[in-house]
């Protein structure tokens, strides 16, 4: 799955991986294992949400 972020501040997404997903969630909560917030993200873009991790908004990336 291709995914797009955006922080709170900018006004466009932007494309990333799975491996940058997992970053971007580590970066946010260093205390927990970034496999479980990933997998709750996964779900919920599969549905057609939006996820909003710490600064970090997620969305599935339809057009890939």
């Amino acid at each position: 799955m291709k995914y797009l972020t955006q922080f709170y501040y900018e006004k466009t997404w932007t494309k990333i991986s799975q491996s940058e997903v997992l970053r971007l969630i580590k970066e946010e909560f260093r205390d927990i294992p970034p496999e479980g917030t990933y997998a709750h993200v996964e779900a919920e873009c599969k549905k057609g949400k939006t996820v909003a991790v710490g600064e970090c908004r997620f969305k599935e990336d339809k057009e890939s």
